[in-house]
């Protein structure tokens, strides 16, 4: 509860905004509080103060309010040091005035504590004070109560209309030297409303989200995109830097509970957030939430014990190594390192964790891809190609972390737009990153059929997931062929030869979902789909009539997973206007003939003394 007579019992800390700015001298370094939170009664008055000043340099992370401090007329009075680049001082930055920092936003408490960035004042933002003279920061506790304990002095605007929030998230009067007691509005951000593409991102991102996750996940698109996907989750937990309304709504389906985090049960755990005055109302004395400093909650140690973390992020381009570049466009700082890398690593530790960087895979209205043969000359790299694991666009997920450079380059060729891809190839066929003869398919009219994609539950309860090739697939096409008997290699392949290479088992993975189509059978893991069986028909567009065959991985034979297989990739055909099918099946191949004769067609067998020749119209 507030006390309605802090004024009373703080009077001698109390004084306007005009007389608290006399605290600050020619050379202080200004902290500013942080998004939402900033003081903007305090901004406007350092500027409006600043006649005798010059020179002061304001340290901020990323505030949402106005910036008059930036302006041309201020460059003698007042620098900048951005420890990330917002809006309201990114032209400012493009026309010289100010600096940047780039760091871990982990290691900034540090900085303050150690004096490497001195802070002489803070102005920063609180509710008005408890009967026992606690303040709460309210909205954003991050980096802001590392600043206000390691400065000088601290002048806070007291705003009635500052929410209270819970946690490590309260400082006393008796730390504050200055009360400004100023109500005003607190700043909200828009609610953004996700294009289709970016509710295909969310979609691809709630599939690597198991029940019982924990999730960081911050502003912008994708996370808004993502609810209406996560909303069916079971026992997420939250541990975040910064969240905005999206949380709300998965509060209220029951998907966030907090009830199977490794610690800080029952809880959301977030450093700061942004949003509508909804949510501002909804985190207000609301104990479910609870606000940490930002030396807590970006700890890659505390983020990695959580088991099943998962840490979302965006990057603005990502070249066909992995590295993403997130901070800047080119030599142009666009907004900074923040707390990506301090989850990503901190996921990538946790026990089942997943590190994901999501992002569109175009920018300007499509006519540049952000997966890119090399990033754009000036661009910072955030996130190293050894840190990446998960990228994820519209067009799906690529797991690179562990994978060579050719599989880097495939797999995110596949997610990127499909205008780009060729284009992609043949970049990465210059650099030599994959081979010459990689096949080079008309994109703009291939679309992978995820129609057909469906699980199964073979006949002793074993659970796989069938679905188109990809040519991502190679690696896995590989490994299962070379995995087969020789038995298995002479009855499908009619020869004894156990020779796979690259220039055949590309044509299996490289197809055009039209005339040709082929289902592999796969046992999901954490990294790879390992492929345990594959279906292919080749069609004659003459006859409307197709080759059929599939092979089935030995330990995996007798579960009922060829019978699958032809009738669904017969289901397949048979929509797609294929009028028949032929096989030619070795006669030591019972098993097959089985499959065959127990489809339900009327099949047509013929011997020719070394085969059957085998064909059906598919029509039961």
């Amino acid at each position: 509860m507030n006390d309605t007579n802090w004024k009373e019992r703080y009077k001698d800390k109390i004084k306007t905004a005009p007389a608290a700015m006399k605290l600050i001298k020619s050379g202080n370094s200004v902290f500013i509080g942080t998004g939402c939170a900033q003081p903007q009664h305090l901004v406007d008055a350092l500027v409006e103060c600043s006649s005798a000043i010059r020179d002061v340099q304001i340290v901020h992370l990323l505030t949402m309010g106005t910036a008059p401090y930036a302006d041309e007329k201020y460059r003698e009075k007042f620098k900048m040091n951005s420890l990330f680049i917002a809006d309201n001082v990114r032209d400012a930055f493009e026309r010289g005035i100010g600096n940047y920092t780039p760091i871990f936003l982990s290691e900034i408490p540090a900085e303050f504590e150690t004096g490497r960035i001195p802070i002489d004042v803070a102005l920063i933002s609180v509710s008005e004070p408890d009967a026992n003279g606690l303040c709460s920061l309210g909205v954003s506790v991050d980096i802001v109560k590392a600043a206000a304990t390691n400065a000088r002095y601290v002048i806070a605007q007291v705003n009635k209309n500052m929410p209270r929030t819970y946690g490590n998230s309260f400082l006393h009067v008796n730390n504050i030297d200055v009360l400004v007691p100023y109500d005003e509005k607190m700043i909200e951000i828009p609610i953004p409303k996700p294009d289709e593409a970016l509710r295909q991102i969310g979609q691809n991102v709630a599939r690597l989200v198991e029940d019982g996750s924990t999730i960081e996940c911050g502003i912008g698109n994708v996370p808004q995109a993502l609810v209406e996907y996560l909303a069916y989750k079971k026992d997420l937990g939250i541990h975040t830097e910064m969240f905005s309304d999206w949380i709300i709504d998965l509060v209220e389906s029951g998907a966030i509970t907090g009830a199977k985090k490794t610690f800080d049960r029952n809880k959301i755990t977030a450093s700061f957030c942004m949003g509508s005055q909804k949510l501002y109302d909804y985190i207000n004395d609301n104990p479910f939430f609870e606000f940490h400093p930002t030396e807590y909650v970006n700890d890659v140690n505390t983020i990695s014990r959580h088991e099943k973390m998962v840490g979302i992020n965006v990057g603005l381009e990502v070249d066909l190594t992995g590295q993403v570049c997130a901070d800047s466009l080119g030599y142009r700082f666009y907004s900074g390192i923040g707390g990506q890398v301090d989850f990503i690593r901190g996921a990538a530790r946790s026990r089942g964790g997943k590190a994901i960087i999501a992002l569109p895979s175009t920018a300007k209205n499509g006519q540049v891809s952000r997966i890119v043969p090399h990033l754009t000359e000036g661009a910072g790299v955030v996130t190293t190609r050894g840190d990446v694991h998960y990228v994820v666009t519209e067009h799906g997920i690529a797991y690179l972390h562990g994978k060579t450079i050719r599989e880097r380059v495939l797999s995110l060729i596949n997610i990127a737009h499909p205008k780009f891809r060729n284009d992609l190839l043949q970049a990465a066929k210059a650099q030599k990153y994959i081979y010459q003869d990689q096949i080079e398919l008309a994109w703009d009219q291939v679309d992978y059929p995820e129609e057909l994609e469906h699980y199964n539950t073979l006949r002793d309860g074993t659970e796989i997931f069938f679905r188109p090739v990809k040519p991502i697939d190679e690696s896995a096409l590989s490994e299962m062929l070379y995995s087969l008997s020789e038995k298995s290699v002479k009855t499908r392949y009619m020869t004894g030869t156990m020779a796979f290479p690259h220039s055949d088992v590309q044509q299996l993975a490289n197809i055009d979902y039209k005339k040709d189509i082929a289902i592999v059978g796969v046992v999901p893991g954490i990294s790879n789909d390992e492929i345990v069986a594959i279906a292919q028909y080749f069609l004659d567009p003459e006859t409307q009539s197709a080759e059929v065959a599939f092979v089935v991985q030995d330990e995996w034979q007798s579960r009922g997973m060829g019978t699958f297989l032809l009738d669904y990739i017969s289901t397949v055909a048979t929509k797609r206007g294929v009028k028949r099918f032929i096989a030619k099946v070795l006669p030591n191949n019972k098993a097959m003939l089985s499959v065959f004769y127990n489809s339900g067609y009327k099949v047509n067998t013929k011997f020719d003394g070394e085969v059957y020749n085998i064909d059906y119209e598919l029509k039961k």
